[in-house]
């Protein structure tokens, strides 16, 4: 590549890393600026840290949880469901990479819903509490990425 060829590059190098920056670091800057949206995602965020630390310190009575709702690989799913809600809520509480975290404990709480509420008929906390946090990710989701104001 010639030396003009890699000037030109640059500076649509830059916007992209500036757009894709924007579109993390803007919707933490929108939580830490709004009272009631920074609190539901330091609230939430303090419940993923406890039902991740569950699967941990409760680790074989997770597993048999994860057994009976039939899902493949429970051992791994359930160590890779703990990561995801401690560092998910981690970040919720820090108010740092809202928007991935949203998506990622979102996902994660409609799988929970479905394999362990819906098909395997557990209400408490998969048909109570797993909802409850669902609305409260798409609701942060929504008001950071101004789908809603």
């Amino acid at each position: 590549m010639t030396d003009s060829a890699s000037a030109s590059r640059e500076p649509q190098d830059r916007r992209s890393l500036t757009a894709t920056r924007s579109l993390l670091l803007k919707p933490d800057q929108i939580v830490r600026d709004n009272r009631g949206l920074a609190r539901a995602a330091m609230a939430s965020g303090v419940i993923f840290v406890i039902a991740g630390l569950v699967k941990f310190v409760f680790h074989h009575w997770e597993l048999h949880a994860f057994r009976s709702f039939g899902l493949p690989w429970p051992s791994e799913l359930e160590i890779f469901a703990g990561i995801v809600e401690i560092s998910g809520g981690v970040l919720l509480v820090l108010r740092r990479l809202v928007a991935p975290a949203a998506t990622f404990l979102a996902v994660t709480m409609v799988v929970a819903i479905i394999s362990s509420g819906i098909l395997h008929g557990d209400i408490i906390p998969s048909l109570t509490l797993a909802p409850a946090l669902l609305v409260v990710m798409l609701y942060l989701l929504a008001r950071t990425l101004n789908l809603w104001s």
